[in-house]
C-alpha cells in the first residue's frame, strides 16, 4: 500500500496544490492507518476499528476527523484510479466536531499586545511590525513568515498574501501596520545578508523568520502585556482581527476575502459574537432594554 499512498500524495500536490506541511500530515495519518491494518484487507470493519482505536487513544475530535478524512480521500483515489473495486469508508460516520467559539482577545488586550514591543530596540521594532501586520491583515502565521518585501505596496496600502494551496489574495494594510513596517525597513536593510532572500521579516542574524519564531514573538509580548500566554497565539490574533471586524459591522463576505477562506461556511463562526458584545448591542438597540 506504500506505493499507492505516495501516488495519492503526489496527486494532492499536483491536482490540488496542497502545501508540503499538509502533505506531511496526510502521510503521518495514512501511515498510522496502514500500521493499524497490519497487512489485513482494508474493509469497512477495519476502517471502523481504526476510528475506534483513535477514540480510545483520547485524541481530539478534530484530530480524529482529519485522520478519517485522509483515509476517505485515499480510498476514493484508489477507486477512481481503478486500483480498488469498492470504498470501505462509504458507510463510516465520523463523529462531528463541536463548533467552538474562536478564542479572541478584547480590543483593549489586543492594543496592549501590539504596544508591548520596545521601540528603542531593533528586535522591538521588528516585533511591533510583525504584530501590527498580523492583526491588520488577519493573516496566518505561515503567510507572515513567507512574506516578501515585494508583496507589499506601502503607497497603495495593500499586500498580496499567499495562502493555502498557493492561492493569492490582495488585502488592505492598515495605517498603523504600514507605519510599523516603515519603521522596521531601515533595520531590515542593516540585517540583510546572503541568507535573507527577499523576506520582509528577518531574525537578528539576517534569516527569514520561521513560524516557530513568530509564535515566540507573540507569546513573549503577551507576557509583557500582562496577558496569560496560554490565551495568545498567532491564530488567536487572526481570530481577534476577524471577530473585531464583525463586531464593528463588517459583512461576512468581506471577512471571508480578508482571511482567505475558501468557503464562507468557515467564516460564519464569527457571527457567534462574544456575550459582552451581544449585551452591548442589546442595550443600545432594544426598546425595552
Amino acid at each position: 500500500m506504500d506505493d499507492d499512498i505516495e501516488d495519492f500524495l503526489a496527486s494532492l500536490t499536483s491536482d490540488r496544490g496542497l502545501s508540503p506541511r499538509t502533505i506531511a500530515a496526510y502521510r503521518i495519518d495514512l501511515r498510522d492507518y496502514t500500521e493499524h491494518l497490519d497487512g489485513h484487507v482494508a474493509s469497512e470493519p477495519a476502517v471502523a476499528s481504526f476510528m475506534q482505536t483513535l477514540q480510545r487513544r483520547g485524541l481530539a475530535a478534530s484530530t480524529i476527523g482529519r485522520r478519517m478524512a485522509a483515509v476517505r480521500q485515499f480510498h476514493r483515489f484508489l477507486v477512481a484510479e481503478g486500483r480498488a473495486e469498492a470504498d470501505p469508508t462509504t458507510a463510516i460516520e465520523t463523529p462531528r466536531r463541536p463548533r467552538t467559539l474562536p478564542k479572541a482577545l478584547t480590543v483593549e488586550e489586543t492594543f496592549r499586545l501590539l504596544d508591548a514591543p520596545d521601540p528603542a530596540t531593533v528586535a522591538g521594532r521588528r516585533d511591533h511590525a510583525v504584530l501590527e501586520f498580523m492583526y491588520s491583515t488577519g493573516c496566518r502565521v505561515s503567510e507572515a513568515a513567507d512574506l516578501d518585501e515585494l508583496d507589499l505596496d506601502l503607497e497603495g496600502a495593500t499586500v498580496v498574501l499567499t495562502g493555502k494551496g498557493d492561492r493569492q489574495r490582495m488585502v488592505p494594510l492598515g495605517r498603523m501596520a504600514g507605519a510599523a513596517i516603515r519603521s522596521w525597513l531601515p533595520d531590515r536593510a542593516g540585517l540583510r545578508g546572503p541568507r535573507s532572500g527577499a523576506a520582509l521579516f528577518l531574525s537578528l542574524k539576517g534569516r527569514r523568520l520561521t513560524r516557530q519564531t513568530i509564535w515566540g514573538i507573540v507569546r513573549r509580548h503577551a507576557v509583557r502585556a500582562g496577558i496569560p500566554p496560554t490565551r495568545v497565539s498567532p491564530h488567536v490574533l487572526r481570530h481577534s482581527a476577524a471577530t473585531h471586524m464583525v463586531e464593528g459591522g463588517a459583512d461576512l463576505r468581506t471577512v471571508q476575502e480578508l482571511l482567505g477562506h475558501a468557503s464562507i461556511s468557515t467564516t460564519q463562526i464569527y457571527t457567534r459574537v462574544s456575550p459582552r458584545h451581544l449585551l452591548e448591542v442589546y442595550a443600545t438597540t432594544h426598546p425595552r432594554s
